[in-house]
């Protein structure tokens, strides 16, 4: 699989409730900026994302200006992500415009993600 069908992959497993952390690198300094986290190390990583899994559901995720790149073994992405979920402990439905990018690394025919930042965008368009 290519870096841009892991992204994609990745984005399908979201919406589907399946694991998130095979998708990312084994490693020290593997690091996931989310929304509201930041996670830093492959078992914090997994953890953080098992417990989303569980106590998340109806992932929409809407990939808007996806770009991705690779060099060899490695290989960078961006996108615009309209996203949403429904927190499942809180029954909250939560909804953002989002900025995705991260880098990849090909271990072993398989591309890993090292980093992963996720942030809300900024509205620009307010009163001052």
């Amino acid at each position: 699989m290519d870096a841009v069908s892991t992204v994609r992959d990745y984005y399908d497993s979201l919406r589907g409730g399946e694991p998130l952390a095979p998708y990312f690198l084994d490693g020290e300094t593997t690091v996931k900026f989310g929304v509201g986290e930041r996670l830093t190390g492959y078992d914090e990583v997994a953890a953080g994302l098992r417990e989303q899994t569980a106590t998340t559901t109806d992932w929409t995720v809407e990939s808007t200006r996806l770009l991705v790149e690779e060099r060899g073994d490695h290989g960078w992405f961006s996108d615009d992500v309209r996203m949403a979920w429904t927190d499942t402990d809180a029954e909250v439905r939560h909804a953002f415009d989002t900025r995705w990018s991260g880098v990849l690394t090909l271990v072993e025919g398989d591309w890993r993600f090292g980093t992963m930042h996720v942030s809300a965008a900024v509205d620009t368009e307010g009163d001052g």
